[in-house]
């Protein structure tokens, strides 16, 4: 998407396992109301009008990618070979895809297992790029949760994250903006068979 200040673009990760779950499928194709999770995020993504949407994939990465490529048709799929050493890795992936393009300014960051966070929340969270934002968080009911904007200028500092903890860790040094999302959704993700039954009775 296109804003005042440049260019942001959306990135969703989902490398993981997900081991908690328990499903005989990778955890970005576990079916919810009626439709793999992943396919909820990346109608949000898609519908959020940042561009480009980039999907990070790893574990059972080829048939998320084949997945995904028949829910979102232009979406740009990076594989993560490194995905078992957590988020971190994915984040770095991601950047490193968008490192390549001068006219991305911007990423806002969400996960395939949050599948109630909505278009809304994705563009709120880039809108705060044009107010001079370079880290944005989107909170819900006063806690932080995800999509996450990080500008470019500190791509430097996250391709140097590491381990199961992605942009947050960004927020130990540098000043967030917490953009309230409440009204757009739910951040709630999906860890265990109980999250996922729970969920699927929000609104």
């Amino acid at each position: 998407m296109a804003t005042i200040g440049g260019t942001v673009a959306a990135v969703v990760l989902a490398a993981g396992r997900g081991e908690r779950l328990g499903a005989p499928v990778a955890k970005p194709l576990v079916e919810f109301r009626g439709r793999p999770m992943l396919a909820h995020v990346l109608d949000a993504a898609v519908a959020s009008g940042l561009g480009p949407v980039v999907l990070v994939v790893g574990n059972a990465g080829d048939a998320v990618a084949e997945q995904a490529a028949a829910m979102a048709p232009g979406v740009e799929v990076v594989v993560n070979p490194q995905w078992q050493e957590g988020i971190a890795s994915s984040l770095r992936r991601a950047l490193a895809h968008l490192g390549n393009r001068g006219i991305v300014h911007a990423c806002v960051v969400g996960l395939a297992d949050q599948p109630l966070i909505g278009a809304e929340a994705w563009q709120r969270v880039a809108a705060a790029y044009d107010s001079g934002a370079t880290l944005a968080v989107a909170t819900y009911g006063g806690v932080r949760a995800n999509p996450v904007l990080i500008g470019r200028d500190l791509w430097p500092d996250a391709l140097g994250l590491h381990g199961d903890r992605g942009a947050r860790q960004l927020f130990e040094h540098h000043a967030v903006v917490d953009i309230d999302c409440s009204d757009t959704g739910t951040a709630a993700d999906i860890d265990t068979p109980d999250d996922l039954a729970a969920l699927d009775r929000q609104s």
